[in-house]
């Protein structure tokens, strides 16, 4: 099948959505099927405002149709709301083509966090967006009922994986100092509500992975905690091993793919008790979650690294790719000796 992915992230961007997207297209590739990625890279582009190590693409209607066409495909995912998105679900629906589409981002809350916007604003314009998809595929149960509960139709539950041979407890560790570690690894950004974390009152180090337009002035703020910016691959794998427990603070992850990556390094995970964490860690087992966030780390101390490991050996990377592909809508073409 040939499929054509939408998406306004994608390299060198570094979250969860890029790294998502990059497995399930290796995954759907190794079954045969070839799958166009439409990103930022192939656009003009400006930064994204209060965020500039995102980039948007410009003016990129005519580009978008172009390519769309030049490759007919047999399905078409818009995977984010963004110029791109927008552009591919403007062509899909002038051309009848069926689409599906996926909630990656509380935009709404990130667009509140940033601007004076109510949030009813940003789930209007959301939910219009993807009201014509076929299938809005969602990470959890807990986003599910939200936008259920917010008017949205044609949801379709889609888990994620994790790298279980890279993220793994053993190996070499970047940080060997005294007492406990503390981690944080995603983007540093005020929607991610990071200095909650760095706030608490805990034993030992703390330490940020990553990078992000908030980084200087978390940097400024807070001395004490290590800052080794943005790591990828094994070095990445390294900084998860070295953790005692991995602190997640926010409230706006629909799924939040740090956590099973330090979950298979067998590291346990606190948090707070909000969707994301209440669907992959739960209440009981691999982490704790609490509103009191240091209360919960403290507690996460106790928590036996082979239980961390063993819940995140649930979810794969062909799983992912398996739930993608079976909720693709296909696109029917009239056969070129018949009259339409």
């Amino acid at each position: 099948m040939k499929i054509a992915l939408v998406t306004d992230a994608w390299l060198p961007q570094v979250n969860g959505v890029v790294r998502t997207w990059g497995r399930v297209v290796e995954e759907c590739e190794r079954l045969g099927h070839e799958v166009l990625v439409i990103a930022p890279r192939d656009f003009r582009t400006v930064p994204l405002p209060t965020y500039s190590e995102i980039r948007i693409a410009v003016g990129a209607g005519r580009k978008v149709r172009r390519m769309l066409d030049e490759f007919a495909p047999d399905a078409v995912h818009v995977a984010t709301e963004g110029p791109l998105g927008l552009a591919a679900r403007r062509h899909c629906l002038k051309l009848g083509w069926p689409f599906t589409t996926s909630y990656h981002t509380k935009f709404p809350e990130y667009v509140s966090a940033r601007f004076p916007v109510p949030l009813s604003w940003g789930y209007a314009a959301v939910r219009r967006f993807h009201r014509p998809s076929s299938a809005v595929l969602v990470a959890t149960p807990t986003i599910r009922r939200e936008l259920e509960a917010e008017g949205f139709a044609n949801i379709a539950d889609w888990t994620r994986g994790v790298d279980t041979d890279l993220f793994r407890p053993d190996g070499p560790k970047a940080w060997e100092g005294e007492g406990p570690l503390f981690l944080y690894v995603g983007r540093v950004a005020v929607e991610k509500n990071i200095g909650q974390f760095l706030d608490l009152d805990l034993p030992g180090t703390k330490a940020v992975v990553g990078g992000g337009p908030q980084l200087d002035e978390l940097r400024r703020d807070h001395p004490d905690v290590l800052f080794p910016g943005p790591k990828f691959g094994e070095e990445l794998a390294s900084w998860y091993r070295s953790a005692s427990v991995f602190v997640f603070p926010s409230r706006t992850d629909t799924f939040g793919l740090v956590l099973l990556e330090s979950l298979a390094s067998g590291v346990p995970v606190a948090a707070l008790p909000v969707p994301g964490p209440l669907d992959v860690v739960g209440r009981d087992g691999p982490g704790v979650l609490d509103e009191d966030l240091g209360k919960a780390a403290l507690e996460a101390l106790t928590i036996d690294p082979a239980v961390c490991r063993k819940h995140a050996m649930r979810f794969s990377w062909e799983a992912t790719a398996a739930i993608f592909l079976q909720n693709l809508a296909r696109i029917e073409r009239t056969p070129p000796w018949t009259k339409p």
